[in-house]
């Protein structure tokens, strides 16, 4: 991810949000308008991260988390399954040491364990390389289902022995793959559709939510800026009426 000259300008925000959650969505009509293969698009769309990573950099996101691979993509075609998985690998093996030198934090959050062993390992190594890093926590969120994750923390309580009345919000929260990190302040969704499909359902309860026609490929700095001016500028209620 390294820097890049950049002569626009952009005005100072009023507010940036300390976590942004994206659902990256629409690489497989951005590939069928072209007329080329979904896996085309799921690289095209791997591509655009880079512009997405080094925008969220400039404006000062100390947090991002990207949905990369729901629990329920395993029911897609084998051969799609197949090019996300080696997507993903390719990324690792291409993108590490840049990220790494450029003071990204990875994590991952979603089922680890459905992954082929060979990128199970490389994941852990990029996260046990990047740990110390602060500039940018970037989470991604891949064999990752909102209600799948409430099911395991729930189970984890439960094998905690953890007395039915120790159980509140703080505490299920602790148990999140989130575990540590604040909840999101705004999720971007992609491509138009109106839907949070299943993305951080506990975490994003209070979130912003804004979507763009674009598609994900498509979705680049001036995208970006757009969502967070936007955000700026609405006035957070969390449930309550206005001060």
């Amino acid at each position: 991810m390294p820097s890049q000259p950049d002569d626009k300008q952009y005005p100072p925000l009023e507010r940036v949000p300390r976590h942004v959650g994206i659902i990256m969505d629409g690489n497989g009509r951005w590939a069928k308008a072209r007329g080329l293969p979904r896996a085309a698009g799921h690289r095209a769309g791997t591509e655009n991260l880079r512009t997405v990573l080094r925008a969220a950099v400039e404006f000062d996101i100390p947090i991002l988390t990207i949905y990369a691979f729901s629990t329920e993509n395993w029911g897609r075609p084998r051969a799609e399954v197949r090019a996300l998985l080696s997507i993903l690998e390719r990324v690792i093996d291409r993108e590490l040491a840049e990220l790494h030198e450029e003071g990204v934090q990875l994590r991952h959050i979603g089922q680890l364990e459905r992954l082929p062993p060979k990128l199970q390992q490389k994941v852990l190594d990029a996260i046990e390389l990047t740990k110390e890093n602060q500039r940018l926590i970037l989470n991604v969120a891949f064999d990752y289902g909102g209600r799948a994750e409430l099911v395991e923390a729930i189970r984890r309580i439960i094998t905690d022995g953890v007395p039915a009345d120790q159980v509140d919000e703080a505490l299920v929260g602790r148990y999140l793959y989130t575990a540590g990190l604040p909840d999101p302040d705004l999720i971007i969704r992609t491509s138009g559709e109106m839907r949070i499909s299943n993305f951080l359902i506990w975490q994003g309860a209070y979130a912003e939510i804004y979507v763009t026609p674009a598609l994900w490929p498509d979705f680049g700095k001036d995208e970006l800026y757009k969502a967070l001016e936007n955000y700026s500028q609405r006035e957070r209620r969390f449930g309550l009426v206005p001060g």
